[in-house]
């Protein structure tokens, strides 16, 4: 990546040569994090830069960078910005907040009266919403649109969400509202001074709802212990 610029812009017909290494990548990070993502074929993925809604970054030697698609639910009165991925060589250089505005400002233009929503288990990703505008909100705040929540079958975590009636689960739901909404300034202001807070707020709410799955685990296995795969703890807990 020495030397080389990088362009984020809306994607394009000739970007699609990059789909399957989009989806690659998609799985290949949620299974490193220890969490789901909703499984994206190299088909969805082209129909979003057919359809416009896909914002991509790659340098000026054409590698590709990064990712993000906007999906619409409940006829159009809620967007999700989705799919955010970054190749791993550019993270942490700072793109990952510029894909998000550049997604951000297209989901605006397309549907300006849409709420925009996301859900995450990343701090990062929750500095990244504050400082477009968006806020921490309960699930019930969000689409319940049925096709919506099927996409998470395919998330390790989809039996906590069912558990938890489709009102809490591992991601925390942030939410923008055109028609009611605080400016960036205040929502980036709130998160950096509330930022140790979120922190603990999201360490505890995994272990609270991640407990009683290893007590089952525990006591389906003769009290041998738990059998959750050692990564998704250690990435939960940094342990």
């Amino acid at each position: 990546m020495d030397n080389q610029q990088i362009i984020v812009r809306i994607a394009t017909a000739t970007d699609k040569v990059y789909s399957k290494t989009i989806t690659d990548e998609m799985e290949a990070s949620a299974a490193a994090r220890g969490t789901g993502i909703a499984k994206r074929s190299p088909e969805y993925i082209e129909q979003k830069i057919d359809e416009g809604k896909a914002i991509i970054a790659i340098t000026d030697h054409n590698e590709w960078v990064g990712f993000c698609y906007i999906e619409t639910w409940s006829h159009g009165e809620y967007v999700a910005n989705s799919g955010l991925i970054v190749a791993p060589a550019f993270r942490k250089s700072g793109v990952a907040k510029t894909i998000k505005k550049k997604i951000f400002e297209l989901s605006r233009k397309m549907y300006p009266n849409s709420k925009i929503f996301g859900l995450t288990t990343g701090l990062a990703v929750m500095k990244i919403n504050s400082d477009l505008g968006y806020e921490p909100v309960t699930y019930s705040e969000l689409t319940q649109d049925e096709a919506f929540w099927a996409g998470c079958k395919s998330c390790v975590n989809y039996e906590i969400l069912m558990s938890k009636d489709r009102k809490n689960c591992m991601c925390t739901a942030m939410l923008y509202d055109p028609k009611d909404h605080y400016e960036p300034e205040e929502t980036k202001e709130f998160f950096k001074e509330n930022a140790t807070v979120f922190e603990r707020l999201l360490r505890f709410k995994q272990w609270k709802l991640l407990k009683p799955f290893l007590k089952k685990d525990k006591d389906n296995n003769g009290g041998g212990g738990a059998s959750k795969p050692k990564s998704l703890l250690h990435h939960l807990f940094n342990f």
